[in-house]
């Protein structure tokens, strides 16, 4: 059986974890959370890719690098999740299943963070566990991509 490729795409300001208000997003750096994926990727048998931009255009363009090469996006698009039509129909576009991240309860934060463009073009939404959201994403799409093999 071939490896399974999945790729994680880190939004916005996510470069700045573990000094961006730790009351919200935790003391966990960048590192931390790929170095955490990298370790559970290994467990699980799947090949793991880390990127991470501030720029929505870089985001697409990952997005679009996706299609066709990997199995699986775990996408935490940050401020982009509220309001980047140019993200969701990227999302829309590519073969991968994504799953949509963020590590704190956006359901539970101020009104415009509770609205997600992407959402409808994602698999699924795992929100408010901290760096566990990433694990619990990349375990999703590690049995997703046994079952269809």
């Amino acid at each position: 059986m071939d490896r399974r490729l999945i790729s994680v795409i880190h939004g916005p300001n996510l470069n700045l974890l573990g000094e961006r208000e730790p009351d919200v997003y935790g003391s966990e750096t960048l590192d931390d959370i790929d170095g955490a994926l990298g370790g559970l990727a290994r467990e699980l048998g799947v090949d793991l890719e880390c990127f991470q931009s501030n720029s929505e255009g870089e985001i697409i363009d990952r997005l679009h690098s996706c299609s066709g090469r990997a199995d699986g996006v775990i996408l935490n698009a940050g401020a982009y999740t509220h309001y980047s039509i140019a993200i969701r129909d990227a999302i829309a576009a590519i073969r991968p299943p994504v799953v949509e991240v963020h590590l704190s309860n956006v359901h539970a934060r101020e009104d415009f963070r509770r609205v997600s463009v992407i959402a409808p073009v994602c698999v699924g939404q795992i929100s408010g566990f901290g760096s566990t959201s990433y694990l619990l994403a990349l375990e999703a799409l590690a049995r997703a991509c046994k079952e269809r093999s």
